[in-house]
């Protein structure tokens, strides 16, 4: 039976009814097919695409229309997920105009269902407001913020003091009374996450803040072993892709250069009465 697309209706049912919210990336047409055969909730095109599939160092130079090329598949992909598409570095933090702008062409272009944007600073606060304004959901995103972590000092833990906590909490609500429709809470500590997620009416989804969170996200390749350059302590590796790759990829030189591949199984044939005049051309041809 075809199942119905989730609406931002269904998520916030989900947490009234305290049942948790899925939530991965997705960056291809492929991947995000696999991720909404699996009815994962929501699929984010994150801009962590940078890192992950085109080998950038960071998510800073990842541009709109990249994160429209990759949306664009994960789109063609996806037909029982909700959507979201990263907003990247200086796509919204510049001014209103150009927030609203952005966030048209990822929802024109794009095709999805939300935009998500990091930080709560009140420039950013503003922004997000007016593309709510505009109509299109906003999904908030605190904590450890990727495209401002050189301010935060670091791919570090955020909000261990009860300063730097109370600041996270007031982040959280004030992203909710800008409007968003849920907030991402990415390494911070547990019980600040539980105490954000019984203050909030709109769900939060964690990425390194424990259990109490309405929902949870993970970056697809570290969910399955497919990028090795770095692998963040709350990040789960449920299988151990790329050394399956590897070993098939160094099987598959092996037998061309062995001749054993192609086989017989693998190749197309013609009748010998055909082959006989193809003989008869050749003869044609040499002399």
């Amino acid at each position: 039976m075809e199942r119905k697309k989730i609406t931002l209706t269904d998520l916030q049912r989900k947490k009234a009814n305290g049942q948790k919210i899925t939530m991965l990336t997705a960056y291809d047409y492929p991947t995000a097919r696999l991720v909404d055969e699996a009815g994962v909730d929501m699929i984010l095109v994150g801009d962590s695409l940078g890192m992950v599939v085109l080998g950038y160092d960071s998510t800073l130079p990842v541009t709109m229309d990249e994160m429209i090329h990759h949306a664009k598949a994960v789109r063609r992909g996806t037909t029982y997920a909700f959507l979201v598409v990263d907003m990247p570095f200086l796509s919204f933090q510049v001014s209103e105009e150009d927030a609203i702008r952005n966030a048209g062409r990822l929802m024109k272009e794009a095709g999805c269902d939300a935009v998500k944007l990091e930080s709560a600073e009140p420039r950013v606060l503003r922004f997000a407001r007016a593309i709510v304004e505009a109509g299109i959901p906003v999904l908030g995103h605190i904590g450890l913020t990727p495209q401002s972590a050189s301010k935060l000092g670091g791919f570090t833990v955020q909000g261990k003091d009860a300063a730097a906590a109370a600041r996270i909490m007031d982040s959280a609500a004030a992203l909710e009374a800008a409007g968003s429709f849920g907030v991402v809470l990415e390494c911070v500590p547990g019980p600040l996450s539980a105490q954000i997620t019984g203050l909030l009416k709109i769900p939060t989804i964690g990425i390194g803040a424990g259990k109490e969170c309405d929902g949870q996200v993970l970056v697809l390749h570290d969910l399955l072993g497919l990028f090795d350059r770095f692998t963040p302590k709350f990040a789960k590796r449920y299988v151990d892709l790329s050394a399956g790759i590897r070993e098939a990829l160094q099987q598959y030189r092996g037998e061309v250069e062995s001749g054993a591949f192609p086989g017989p199984e693998h190749t197309f044939t013609m009748s010998e009465a055909e082959l006989k005049k193809l003989g008869g051309c050749c003869e044609h041809h040499r002399g």
